[in-house]
This record gives C-alpha cells, sequence and structure tokens, in this order.
C-alpha cells in the first residue's frame, strides 16, 4: 500500500476531529470519521448510534464474566473490531486520506505509509470547550471527559495492547488547548 494516511487519535474534545477534518480539507483528501461508523454500521447491521457509543466499550469487567462466556463465542465488541479493522484497511487501500480514531494507528501499522498524531488539551480548555462550542452543561463536564477517556484508554489497551496517548506510540503529539486548532492543522499539513 503506497497511499499516505494520516490517522489522529485523540483525547476527548481536544479537537480532534475538527482538527482531522480541516486538515483532510486543506490537503484536498478524505476523512474518515462519521462516514467509517456508518460504514461500519451498514457491514454490522448495528445502528450508527450504537458504534457511535457503544463499541468504545472494552469486553471485559464483572459483568462480561456474568453475561458472556468468551469461550462460545466474540461479544459485539469483538465482532465490531474486527468489522473495523477490515473497513480502515479498505479505506486506507483506495487513496490517501485522514482517519478520525478507531485505533486506525494501530490497525493500519506495517500496512500503510501512516503519519500517526495523538490530540491532547488540558482538562481546563476541554471542559471549557465542551461547554462552549458543544453546548453541554457548566456544571461537572470534567467528570464526563474523564469517562470517556477512561472508556478510550480501556478500549485502545484491550485491543492493541498499547498505551493510549503515550508519545512513543505516535509520531507527532499536539496540544491544541496551547496551540490552538489552526496551528494544529498547519503542522500536520506540513508533515503530510
Amino acid at each position: 500500500m503506497v497511499n499516505r494516511i494520516i490517522t489522529i487519535s485523540r483525547e476527548f474534545r481536544s479537537g480532534g476531529r475538527t482538527i482531522g477534518r480541516k486538515v483532510a480539507e486543506k490537503l484536498g483528501i478524505p476523512c474518515y470519521d462519521a462516514e467509517l461508523i456508518q460504514k461500519i454500521a451498514e457491514e454490522s447491521g448495528y445502528t450508527a448510534d450504537y458504534i457511535k457509543e457503544e463499541s468504545e466499550y472494552a469486553p471485559g469487567g464483572w459483568l462480561s464474566t456474568v453475561f458472556t462466556d468468551r469461550t462460545m463465542g466474540l461479544t459485539n465488541q469483538d465482532k465490531l473490531w474486527s468489522i473495523q479493522c477490515r473497513v480502515i484497511e479498505e479505506l486506507a487501500q483506495k487513496g490517501p486520506c485522514v482517519i478520525v480514531g478507531r485505533c486506525a494507528d494501530y490497525i493500519l501499522r506495517g500496512k500503510a505509509d501512516c503519519l500517526n498524531v495523538f490530540i491532547h488539551a488540558s482538562m481546563e480548555k476541554r471542559a471549557e470547550r465542551i461547554v462552549n462550542e458543544y453546548g453541554e452543561r457548566k456544571e461537572r463536564p470534567e467528570q464526563r471527559l474523564k469517562d470517556k477517556d477512561k472508556r478510550r484508554t480501556a478500549y485502545h489497551r484491550f485491543y492493541t495492547d498499547m498505551k493510549w496517548g503515550h508519545a512513543q506510540n505516535y509520531h507527532v503529539c499536539l496540544d491544541s488547548g496551547e496551540l490552538g486548532i489552526g496551528r494544529c492543522v498547519e503542522l500536520i499539513s506540513q508533515l503530510y
């Protein structure tokens, strides 16, 4: 595969999705985020809302030992992971693109020429963004941020056995809270 792919992993509400879209627009290549979720939904039979919300949960925990016998078959998350891997590989084969989230950095390692980026920001900047950009309540946005990041961490660790957000797993880590969305877009575009 000779296509150049940018993968963007990100902390919740750090602006990674926006950065990915703007980079793709600037470079004139497709960005797969909601489209990726839609494609996984079509292939899996689950709704896009289910894919968006539930697929980031890692199988496991005490409830899975009560309700799921892993020796009897795959969990819904395992099935979605398999479909997600196939869809991401197919999209990367189609041409240069930006892929936001979904462990694309891991899925494409050794299979594509990737620039793997991690976007982060301080809790304060992300809390400000969640209230100002997305209109969420001002009461305790930090807890929602922590919960979502915890889910992403567990999901990433379960399927990749890598530490999510650990600088050594990415080519570039950018603090969108300090640099701003526009500067992050410029830097990633220049590195492409």
